[in-house]
């Protein structure tokens, strides 16, 4: 078979594709767009600069406490307000990590764990994921909280602030 011949049965293969010329069009136009640059290292360095400091910004339960003050003794009837937050378990980051496997001279599997660095600095830990702190309990402490209609609007906006349950949350009355 010569190059003729290919090229003929491949004219008579496509000619029934015609009808689909502008969706092929489309696709092959999508393919190279797909295949260009976008800048996305620097996106992924910015990325990362945010995440590093967005963990230096530290979680500060006794922080937490005075927004929540402040932002509750706002409501109706409710009056000076005091907070205490627990919380379960603080601030973690996972940090990403290099793991080799090799065998010593006696067949024994050895692993290895470095941590990985940043190509920048150097010192600094590339940071995997970042855990925020899970919220234990808390309790409110108002000279309103006898009255059980503001009980239940405090009560509703500790749940919407800390995620947790009404069940982990207590109003109580207190001096005024």
């Amino acid at each position: 078979m010569s190059g003729k011949d290919v090229l003929e049965r491949l004219r008579e293969k496509l000619g029934g594709l015609k009808q689909y010329r502008y969706a092929l069009l489309v696709a092959a136009v999508g393919v190279v767009l797909l295949l260009l640059p976008t800048g996305g290292e620097k996106k992924s360095q910015t990325a990362s600069a945010v995440q590093e400091e967005s963990w230096e910004e530290t979680f500060s339960a006794e922080e937490m406490e005075q927004r929540l003050e402040a932002t509750l003794s706002q409501v109706e009837g409710a009056g000076k307000v005091t907070v205490m937050l627990t919380v379960s378990a603080g601030s973690q980051r996972l940090l990403a990590r290099d793991t080799t496997l090799r065998q010593d001279e006696d067949g024994r599997e050895e692993e290895r764990t470095t941590l990985v660095l940043s190509d920048d600095s150097g010192e600094r830990t590339v940071t995997v994921q970042s855990v925020a702190p899970t919220f234990q309990g808390a309790v409110v402490v108002c000279p309103g909280g006898g009255d059980p209609a503001v009980c239940l609007t405090l009560t509703r906006a500790v749940s919407a602030v800390t995620g947790l349950g009404s069940d982990k949350i207590t109003v109580c009355k207190g001096n005024t």
